[in-house]
This record gives structure tokens, sequence and C-alpha cells, in this order.
């Protein structure tokens, strides 16, 4: 192999001219790097050419080519080479070149240990890391660090030794790089530490973690933004790893990254990567982090620093102080109680709402409306004593204050729009204020921030018409619209696509009271169904076609008409266009459309299934990478990260040259290879939607769209176990709803199930085909979900069709064990989803108060077992002996919410139950009376419902008789209190009382103030025992009832009116007799009731 030559090859590599390093860099992979010899040229240079950048490229090239080469060296030859390789590494003074010599000391370490060679390395490391000369020292520790990441656990034997060496160079008083290279070693350790079978390894990194923190602090105050980083980066690590290893000093590391956030004189990269720190925690730590109950000190802390960044959330980037804030404000919401988070939130943002300082005004409001998401229950609690403080905020002299306010009302109005929609005459006028208010100043000083202002006014009126019945935003309508399409001839495109999405929510919500502006609107909006030419002009099209499917949704099919193939012509030619968002925007258009048009749809399923199937055979790819050595397992391999599918290559360098990109990274020290894998790619959102389209598609053409059933499940199924979240709950959701369309397509005689297994009437065959398959794919990631919202989804679907379909779903082999088995793990919260670390010991205790999210977790199990009560019917009974006693435990939280949604539960296990309820009646009578005295209102309501049926159906006639009195005493304020259905649910109570026993019932006093209370104004469901328990009466000749008889007839005549769902058709039927019966004995009565008349006569 000729030297000179090869060496000249190096340097062109190294030359910037791009033509010459390609050639170069062919001539080496083809010509030299097969042969084992470059190996040795190449360490022969690392070792002793006078330039460092040649050396540095040379021993990233022998790094890569030692896996392939080393094995073949002659055995002979390879301690002469070892020495050489480590006197000079010891001796390089370039510290990018000696970190790659490293690099291939234990690349070649890595092999020769493990053929039992070179067993002398670690000693001579430890060695040189404890020399006299601080070089010396940093070879040596920087080495340790190398080996260990190459080798990980391979040396896991040599722990022991390895942390008592560590536990002084780690306070070298000379060096920073020994100190930063013991700090990265031990983090290499921390990934691999076995916890379980090294307790004195894992004491001993617990003992070096303060040392670990004191490198960070030195780091940041010598103002060492690599080192810095470097610490930084190990600490997020850490986080990924057993749980143990920072358990004894997370709360005082927490407190120190609160600290070095919130610190103003300290560099702005440092405080960016201590908040990331702690956005991992809440990620990762949730539960840990959540018992130090230190999230309202963080939260106080997080605002003053929001306030202190000011308009740095006009950064791009990503990584703005303000940016990260918020990001983990929205974080803690999500995953903390509100006690940590959204209580301090509000009590800072009253504060900073009447601050003299706008910084703090625009601060209040961001973080309000950014927390608004993770915590909506909880806010809507509070947000009524809020509004006047917003409203005050949308009328700031400050124009940056009134663009942050309609910013965070948007995002206000998104979560919830009821609430807001309540004071909409107050909202609206702001807005329209503050718009043209804005418009008008878009020449004035303050242009840029009122070019934000317009489509964020424009934003907050769309969420907030969201919340609005069709009444109310009539009003609107003449000085809105016209204002709004105005704005769609706007220069900014962010205004144009703002104004154009506004009035489509406009139209969706004030349905036929748009017709006026319809014509109008769709000419207004025509010009951009086509256009193209940029990336803000396919945003435009694409908002075009949302807001022209909500004036669809609108006006219906007869106006709409004319548009529907001109549209579809437009969708055709949108999905060639290779725009996954447009593709997504005209997917939504054909299931709007089919839901306006219903089975009419039909001409255009050929062509519209044609491109969603389309959609989903197209393969997500994902990405391409190659990784360096520490990945070497995983080539050839497929990985999710980030929900993305990523596949990984072989490293080029095995084959050739390291790309000289990456030259200036090579002394990153780290897992930098990973940190590019987050993400999914745009086809896994794109069929996400195609799979919700498809199920639309079915739900609304119904028959027409059976000839395409069947490939869609084939496509839809695998889609279970998509490694992207989005997939994987719209293909719950799109299976489960098929499954629903096919039951209801069935003959009644099929579609008329009876509760419990085995199933008493059979569906069609093609039911259970489709459900035994269905199931059989929920089952095989339901107890292993690690997604809140998959599961969720799941079980909600679940929930709906046992409520709609019956038992059939669950009639497979062991399938209700399995679906029994998994709603009492998430109620007990032992579900894989709900356990951070099942390793890891919560010294800090588990909380009883959980976030909003987790508990909707636990809600839609105890949604779930409802509707397997009412499927299972008695036979219930066997599976409420193991959802009693948790969910009787969620009724005597401390939460309120947690009490009314589990004594709702018990009420619909005894109405699914039965008689069955009989033996749990003692401990269900002791709950329910305790809770109907509850402070919160619907826990009262939901008690007095569930008592009135357990009264109803028990044989336990001792106990159910001896309280008798008692529930009489409870009811008696609920009669009086219509908040949250009390009065509904306490009259139905009473009328379940008199039904059962009459006889203990002083009927001559209860029945005229019951009959007072008619007719029930919200819970129908109720009037089916009270007009039952007035039917038995009338049928006895109950005197009172009877005498009671011109009071009720105002009574039968509402009810028997609209609307229907007042009552049910057997209590319907049941009154038609009974204003019959009254008509035969007194028919004089019934003048002045012509409603009741006609029934009479009929």
């Amino acid at each position: 192999m000729d030297h000179d030559k090869f060496v000249q090859l190096l340097e062109s590599v190294l030359a910037p001219d791009t033509s010459r390093v390609k050639a170069a860099t062919a001539t080496l992979k083809k010509d030299y790097y097969p042969s084992p010899e470059s190996l040795a040229l190449l360490i022969q240079l690392l070792t002793s050419h006078e330039s460092p950048q040649l050396r540095q490229l040379a021993a990233t090239q022998a790094r890569s080519l030692v896996p392939k080469h080393w094995p073949v060296v002659p055995s002979n030859h390879k301690p002469q080479i070892r020495t050489h390789l480590l006197q000079a590494t010891l001796g390089e003074k370039n510290s990018l070149a000696r970190h790659a010599q490293a690099r291939v000391i234990s690349a070649v370490a890595k092999i020769d240990i493990e053929d039992g060679e070179w067993t002398e390395l670690p000693a001579l490391m430890q060695q040189a890391a404890t020399s006299q000369t601080p070089q010396e020292r940093e070879v040596g520790t920087y080495i340790l660090f190398t080996i260990l990441e190459s080798m990980g656990g391979g040396v896991s034997q040599n722990f022991g030794k390895l942390f008592e060496l560590f536990s002084q160079t780690i306070h070298d008083p000379a060096s920073a790089e020994v100190r930063i290279n013991t700090m990265l070693a031990l983090g290499k350790i921390g990934m691999v530490l076995d916890a379980d079978d090294d307790e004195e390894s894992l004491e001993a990194f617990q003992k070096a973690l303060p040392d670990m923190v004191s490198i960070l602090k030195q780091a940041i105050e010598a103002g060492d933004e690599d080192r810095t980083t470097q610490a930084f980066e190990i600490f997020q690590t850490l986080l990924e790893c057993d749980s143990r290893l920072l358990s004894v000093h997370f709360r005082d590391l927490v407190q120190f990254m609160m600290q070095l956030a919130s610190e103003k004189s300290l560099d702005k990269e440092a405080r960016i990567q201590a908040l990331n720190f702690l956005i991992n925690c809440v990620l990762y730590r949730k539960t840990k982090f959540q018992g130090l109950r230190i999230g309202e000190q963080l939260t106080v802390n997080l605002m003053d620093i929001l306030a202190e960044s000011g308009d740095d959330t006009d950064d791009d980037d990503g990584f703005s102080l303000a940016i990260l804030v918020l990001s983990l404000l929205s974080m803690m919401a999500q995953n903390l109680p509100p006690s940590q988070t959204m209580v301090p939130l509000i009590r800072t943002f009253k504060t900073f709402a009447t601050s003299s300082n706008y910084r703090q005004r625009s601060a209040g409001i961001t973080a309000l409306g950014t927390a608004a998401e993770g915590a909506g229950e909880f806010l809507d609690t509070q947000l009524p004593d809020l509004i006047p403080l917003i409203l005050q905020l949308l009328m700031d002299p400050e124009a940056k204050v009134r663009g942050a306010t309609a910013n965070g009302t948007k995002l206000l109005g998104d979560v919830l729009p009821e609430t807001l929609g309540k004071e909409h005459e107050k909202f609206i006028s702001a807005l329209v204020r503050c718009l043209n208010q804005a418009v008008k100043d878009l020449d004035g000083p303050d242009s840029k921030a009122n070019l934000k202002i317009v489509p964020a006014c424009v934003g907050a009126i769309d969420s907030l018409v969201e919340g609005l019945a069709s009444k109310d935003i009539e009003p609107y309508l003449p000085g809105l619209v016209p204002h709004l399409s105005h704005l769609f001839s706007h220069e900014d495109p962010k205004i144009k696509q703002a104004a154009i999405g506004a009035v489509g929510s406009i139209a969706e919500n004030a349905k036929d009271a748009f017709l006026p502006y319809f014509e109008r609107s769709m000419n207004a909006l025509s010009e951009f169904v086509h256009i193209k030419d940029n990336d803000d002009e396919l945003d435009t099209r694409c908002m075009t076609m949302d807001a022209m499917g909500s004036m669809a949704s609108a006006v219906g099919a007869e106006p709409f008409q004319r548009y529907v193939r001109p549209l579809m012509d437009a969708t055709e030619e949108g999905i060639q266009l290779d725009n996954n968002r447009l593709k997504e925007s005209c997917y939504l258009l054909w299931g709007t459309l089919a839901k306006v048009y219903g089975p009419d749809f039909k001409p255009f399923l050929p062509g519209v299934v044609q491109a969603l199937f389309k959609c989903l055979e197209e393969e997500d790819d994902g990405i391409n990478v190659e990784l360096g050595e520490e990945a070497a397992d995983l080539v050839g391999k497929e990985v999710m990260i980030g929900g993305q599918k990523v596949r990984v290559v072989g490293n080029s360098d095995t084959d050739g040259i390291a790309d000289m990109d990456d030259l200036d990274d090579m002394d990153d020290d780290g897992d930098s290879d990973w940190d590019d894998l987050a993400g999914f790619s745009s086809i896994v959102e794109e069929q996400e939607v195609a799979v919700e389209v498809v199920a639309d598609l079915l739900a609304y053409t119904k028959g027409e769209f059976l000839p395409y059933l069947a490939r869609s499940i084939e496509l839809i199924l695998p889609m279970v176990e998509n490694g992207y979240e989005g997939s994987r709950r719209s293909a719950i959701s799109t299976l489960y709803r098929a499954y629903v369309v096919l039951w209801q397509l069935q003959d009644e005689q099929h579609q008329e199930w009876q509760p419990g297994l085995p199933l008493r009437v059979q569906p069609t065959d093609d039911v259970m085909k489709l459900g035994d398959a269905v199931m059989k794919s929920t089952l095989e990631i339901w107890s292993e979900e690690l997604e809140g919202g998959v599961l969720i989804e799941i079980n909600r679907s679940v929930a709906e069709v046992l409520r709609l379909c019956g038992p059939a779903i669950i009639s497979g082999p062991k399938v209700l064990e399995q679906v029994a088995e998994i709603q009492l793990s998430i109620l007990k919260k032992q579900h894989t989803c709900q356990i951070e670390d099942a390793e890891a010991s919560d010294d800090e205790g588990m909380p009883e108060e959980i976030s909003e999210d987790d508990w909707y977790i636990v809600d839609s199990a105890l949604d779930t077992i409802t509707t397997l009560a009412a499927a299972l019917g008695d036979q219930y009974s066997v599976l409420w002996k193991q959802f009693e006693k948790p969910v009787m435990q969620y009724a005597s939280s401390s939460e309120a919410g947690q009490r009314s949604a589990a004594v709702g539960t018990i009420a619909d296990s005894i109405r699914g139950m039965k008689q069955a309820v009989t033996p749990s009646t003692p401990s269900l009578l002791k709950l329910l009376l305790h809770r109907m005295s509850d402070e919160d209102a619907l826990t009262k309501s939901n008690a007095a419902f569930a008592i009135g049926l357990l009264i109803e159906f028990s044989n336990n006639e001792k106990d159910i008789k001896r309280a008798y009195n008692t529930v009489f005493t409870k009811l008696e304020p609920l009669l009086h209190t219509p908040e949250s259905r009390q009065l509904d649910n306490a009259a139905g109570c009473v009328s379940r009382m008199i039904l059962k026993h009459q006889d203990i019932v002083p009927v001559d006093e209860v029945l005229p103030a019951l009959v007072a209370l008619l007719p029930l104004k919200e819970d129908y469901e109720e009037n089916e025992p009270i007009f039952r328990m007035i039917v038995h009466l009338y049928s006895s000749g109950e005197p009172t009832m009877l005498r009671l008889t011109p009071r009720l007839l105002p009574v039968l005549a509402q009810v028997m009116g609209p609307p229907e769902s007042q009552l049910t058709e057997g209590s319907r039927e049941a009154l038609s007799q009974l204003v019959k019966y009254v008509y035969h004995n007194q028919a004089a009565m019934l003048q002045g009731y012509p409603s009741l008349l006609q029934i009479a006569s009929s």
C-alpha cells in the first residue's frame, strides 16, 4: 500500500474543496480501507503525524475500521501497537485529537478484553488517572469513560475499584477536564448499573451525586459552556435510568435546578438547560416529583421568569426561556394535581393582572391560557371569578398585553368554550374593539404587536363561538361575518387564515341562521380553492376547505348542492399535490360531506375510498440513521422513538471514511447519535385522519359503504399496534364504530340484545367475526398500553359498544375475564401506563390527589364497568365483588370529582345487578347515606339516585326499612335544590320508596309536595319511576293520589308534549292509559287540555 499516496488522500479530505473531498473519499473506500493494512497506517499516522487535524482524522477513521480489521492483525504485532497507541495518546497535546485517539483505544479494548486480552488496560488507566501529570490524568479518565461507553456492563466487576478511583478524580485540584471526564464516566456507569444485584455500587453512585452537582456548578461559574452542557446532559440521561440513582438527592437536585432557572445573572443557556431538566423530571419522575410537593413554589418561580423574559416568546427557535417556561407550566398542569400548579398559578395571575408592570400582566394571562388544557375541569370552577380580569386585560393600554390576552382567551375558549360563552356579549364586544383598534394601528409605532393582535382576536372569536348556541350567535352575524370576510383579502396570510377559520366556526355553530351569508362567503372563498404556489397559499387553501365543510354542515344538503362537484374536483387535485396538511383537509371535507348527504354521497365513494386506501397502504419508511458502536446491536432493526419508526443501518465508517461534516462534533462525548430521533413522519398523521374519515363514511353512508368494509378492516387492524399514539387511538375508535354500524345494519330481530352470557340473542356471523377480530387486536395492547390517551379511547369505545350492542363483543373465550382484570388494574392504579417505575420505591408516598389526566384514565374504567353491569345484568354481581372495594374508596375520596363519579358508578352498577345487589346492601347503604350529606352537590345528587335504586332492587328488607326515616330526612333539603339535578334525583328516590314500601311512607304528606315539583326540568330519566309510582297509586285507588288529579293534569299535558325525550315509550303508553282513565271517570277535568283530550279520544 502506497504510504505517501494514502497520506495525500487524507490531506485531500481535509481540503476546503468539495470535489477533492468526494474524490479522495471514494478512492479511500474503494482502494485502501478494505485492506487490514489501512488500519496499521492510520494508527501510525494518528500517533506520529505533525498535523493535529490529520491525527484526529486518522483516529476517527481508525476507530471505524477497528471492528473489521483489528481481529486479523497478527497477534505478535498487537502488543507493540497497543503500547505505541497508549504512549501517543498520553502525550497528545491537542484535545480533539486526544479524544479521538482515546476512542480508538476503547474500540480495540472492547474486542481485546472480550477475548481475554489487554486485561491490564483498566489498571493502567487507573494508574494514569492518578498520575502526577494533569494531562495523563485527563487521558486516563477519558479512556476509562470511553471504555465504559463502549463496554458498559462488561466491566461491571470493576465498578468497585472505579468508584474508589472516581471519588478522588472528581475532586482533581488542577484539571477541570479530569473532573468532567469523571462525571462522564459516572454517567455511563449509571446507565448500566443493575441496582437490584449491585447495591454497593448503587450506594457509591448515590454518594457521588453531590460531587457531580458540584462539577456542574463549577462549569457554570467558570462560564464553560461545553462542560456545562455535558454535565446537564448527564443529569438528563440519569432521569431515564433507574430512579434509585437519583432518589436520595432528588429533592435537592430539583431545587438546585429551580434556583438555576430563576437566577437572572446566569447565562441564558444554563437557565434553559435547567428548565429542560425540570421538564424531564415531570415527564419521567412524575409521581416522585409530585411527592416532593414543590409544584407550588416552582409555579410561582416560573411565573416570575415568564414576566422577566417578556417578549422572549417571539423567538422562533423553540428554545427561549419563555417558551420553555410555558412548556413546563403546561406539562405541570397536565401531570400534577391542581393544588400544585393551577392554584398558585391562578393566585399569581390575579396579582399579575393588576400589576403596573405590563410584562407581568402579559405573563399572567399567557400562563393561564397555556395551562388551561391540562386542568380544564378545575379551571372551569375558577374561571367565572377570573373573567372580569381577563376582560380588563383585553382593554389594556399596552398593545402587547392586549395581544397576549387575545391569545390567552383563544386558548381558554378552546378548552372551556361554554364557560366563556356565558359571557359572550362582553367577550365578543371586547374582542371586536380590540380587533378594530389593532387594524387601525397597523401602521403605527406598535405595528408589529398589532399585526399579531389581529389574528389573535380573530382566533379568540373563533374559539368563543364554539360554546354558543345558534340563537346566541345570530345577533352577531350582521357585524361579525362582513367584518371578518373583509380580512379574507388581507396581505398577511396568518390574518387571512384566522379570518377564514373564524367564519367557518361561526357558520357551523350558527347553523341555518348563517344562510343569508352563505352565498357571499362561498364566493369570497372560491378564489382560494385552487391556490398552490407556496406554503402560505397551501395553508390558506386548507383553511378554506375546512371552512367550506363547516358551511356545508351549517346550511345543509340542498343549499350546498351546487358546490359539491367543484369541491370534490378540487380535492381530487389537492391530494395529488404531495402536501400532507392539504390531504388531511380534503379527507376531512369528504367526511363532512358524507355526514351532510348520507347515503346520497354514494357516487363519490369509489374515488374517495380509493384515495383513503392508498393513504392507508402507504408504508411509513421512517428514518434511516447511522449510529455509532453503541447501537451496533440494533443494526438492521427498526426502533420506535417518539412515535417514529427508525431503521438503524450500519455505520458507514466500518467500510469507509466518516462524514467530514461531523468532524467538529467528534468531541461531544455523549449520546448525540440519538439526539435527533424524536418525532414522527407526516404520513402517520395523515393516516390518522384517513382512518377517522373511513369511520365517518361508514357511519353516515351506512349500507353503501359495506362493499369497502372488509378491506377497510384489513388495513386498519394492524394500526392498533402502530408505534404512533394517534394512529392507535384512531384505529381503535374506527374499528368499534364499524362494529356499531354493522350491528345497527342487522335486522331488528338481531338488534334487540339481552343482558348476560352466554348470548341469548345471537348476532349475525358478520358481526361476530368483526367483534372477535376487533377484540383480539384490542386485547393484544390493552393491558400493556403506555399512553393514557389510547387507554382511555379503548375503554370509551368498548363502553360505547357495550351500551349500544350488549355483551356480544365480550362473549369470546376468556374475554370477559381479561376485560375485568384490566379495569381492576386501572381502578387500583396498577395498569402499565399508571406505573411510573415498578422497581423504584417511592419514599414520598403515593398522594391521593392526582392530575386530571390521571383521573381521566380511572374515570374511563368506571364508565366501562358500568356498561359491563348493563351488558351482564345480574351476572355482574360476581365482578362487583372485585370492583366494590376500589370503587368505594374513590367514593370516599377527598376529591369531589372522584366521589361523584364513583357514586354514579355505584348507582349504575345497582341498576345493572338489580336483585343481585342484595348481599352488598349493608355496605352500600352505609356509604350512600353518608354521601347524601356530602358537601359536593353532584355527589349528593348521585347518592340520592343510587340509594333509590338500592331501595328498589335490594331484597334486604330489614336494612332497607330501617333506613327509610334517615333517607327521608336527608332527601328533604335536596327536594328544594335544583342544582346538579338534586331535586330530580330526590323526587325519583321518593317515588321508588313509595313503590317499594308504600305502607311505611306518609303518602298523604309526601305526594302533594312531590306533585308540586313536577314536571322535572333536567333529569328526564327520573320521570320513569315517578310516573310509574303515580300510575300504580291510581290503579290501587290511593285516595290522596285521586284528590291530586287536578294538580297532576297540567303536568301530564307538559310531559306528554315535546320534547319526546321526557318519557320512555313505556311511560308514555302508561300515561296515555291514565289519561283515558281520568277521561272515562271525570271527563270534565280534561277541558282546557286539548292535547290530553286528543290522547283520550285516540
